[in-house]
């Protein structure tokens, strides 16, 4: 199953980017936990300074802005995307 973290205090641009993320799984339709961290220091320790941050599996994937749903499939590497 595929660990999917979603760094930020719950900002718009946090939500924009779970709801991206959630969408994204479901379009591949794999398993995954997505999770949102919102405690500055669990952020910091994946060394994301500015939010939001996207981590999948342990690596950071995105930080500062908010991929689409398609370009966060190709991350998960369910196919093409502008990651």
């Amino acid at each position: 199953m595929k660990q999917i973290l979603i760094l930020g205090t719950g900002c718009p641009k946090c939500e924009q980017l779970a709801r991206n993320a959630t969408l994204a799984v479901g379009q591949l339709g794999i398993e995954a936990e997505v999770t949102k961290v919102t405690k500055i220091d669990d952020i910091m320790k994946h060394g994301v300074m500015m939010t939001p941050g996207l981590v999948i599996d342990g690596q950071v994937k995105s930080v500062g802005k908010v991929p689409s749903a398609e370009d966060i499939r190709a991350m998960l590497g369910g196919g093409e995307g502008r990651a």
